[in-house]
């Protein structure tokens, strides 16, 4: 945990630790550190630490949760938060929020939150009947908190670029700085945990929301097999490194679906996992560099028809990213 002992505790923006705070009363009423002051609370959550002149100041967890923007990009210069809506091929976006804006704090908790309220709006959900309440809470949507925390915890905010969703009529993409510190296999299987940002974890798993224990993502995929819609898709992107969560809300094979798959590309698809498959054959195991120059695509691409054949059982990976080899699964 990286003590930040150039800053002081007034980079905290306090109506977003009131905020929190008051949501973990509800969380978990009668908590013992309920009663404390809040440069206490905050050394308690991780969120504060003493430097070596002995002095509480900001950890680079609780910058990162609770600062102002202006702040936090002292330390992370490259920080960017990104949300757009674009639900009007004419116009770039039709709804944006982004860090940076100056007229809210910038942080990542009151990213979530505010993104999140904008995530769930118009979701094609059936409401449940519990006790002849309705429940508006859905499986979906717990899905949807899980998505967005793994994309907030997991982000390399020291990294190039920033991190920037976009939600369209039928998906919603989620791509942050960083890749997947796991292999993404071991991460879709659960059991296995290692998020970028510990701490911030352990800070929204006080208010109920992310999964320690490597379920979040593994439920995202159990909830989209439940409702029959096209699997998500996970993609690592190099130079820069980034990880993307491609979430579809459309039925599969639904004919109805704003994003269609023709025929004919379906056919070329086909014909390049064969290729694939095919120099994977001839070759005990490769990288994707040397695939791409065989089936003449960019490495990005390849990656995908990769990644596609990992979701099927056919390929299997090995190795960390700039080392990562794929052969076919025995």
């Amino acid at each position: 945990m990286l003590v930040l002992e150039e800053m002081d505790m007034d980079v905290f923006n306090k109506e977003s630790v009131r905020s929190y705070r008051q949501r973990m009363r509800l969380s978990r009423p009668g908590h013992v550190w309920e009663a404390l002051e809040d440069e206490d609370f905050l050394l308690k959550l991780g969120a504060v630490g003493i430097g070596s002149d002995g002095k509480k100041h900001p950890t680079s967890a609780g910058l990162l949760m609770f600062g102002n923007e202006y702040d936090i990009v002292r330390e992370f210069n490259t920080y960017f938060l990104d949300y757009q809506e674009q639900y009007d091929a004419d116009t770039r976006w039709t709804d944006r929020i982004i860090s940076s804006s100056g007229d809210w704090s910038g942080n990542v908790y009151d990213f979530y939150f505010r993104v999140y309220n904008k995530l769930i709006q118009d979701i094609k959900v059936p409401f449940k009947m519990e006790g002849g309440a309705r429940v508006d809470d859905t499986s979906v949507h717990q899905a949807l908190r899980e998505a967005l925390a793994n994309c907030l915890v997991n982000a390399d905010y020291y990294g190039r670029q920033g991190l920037v969703i976009i939600k369209k009529r039928d998906t919603i993409t989620m791509s942050n700085p960083g890749s997947f510190r796991i292999e993404i296999d071991a991460a879709k299987s659960g059991g296995v945990s290692d998020p970028r940002n510990g701490t911030m974890l352990k800070m929204f798993n006080l208010i109920d929301i992310g999964e320690r224990a490597g379920s979040g993502i593994p439920n995202i995929f159990r909830v989209w097999r439940e409702q029959g819609w096209v699997m998500p898709t996970f993609t690592e992107q190099l130079e820069p490194e980034r990880t993307i969560l491609s979430l579809t809300f459309e039925k599969i094979g639904d004919k109805k679906s704003a994003i269609k798959t023709s025929d004919k590309k379906s056919a070329i698809n086909a014909k390049m996992k064969e290729t694939i498959m095919a120099y994977l054959t001839d070759h005990a195991e490769a990288k994707a560099s040397p695939i791409a120059e065989y089936i003449g695509l960019k490495p990005s691409r390849t990656r995908d028809y990769l990644n596609e054949l990992i979701a099927e059982g056919i390929v299997v990976a090995e190795g960390g990213n700039r080392n990562r080899s794929y052969k076919l699964k025995s």
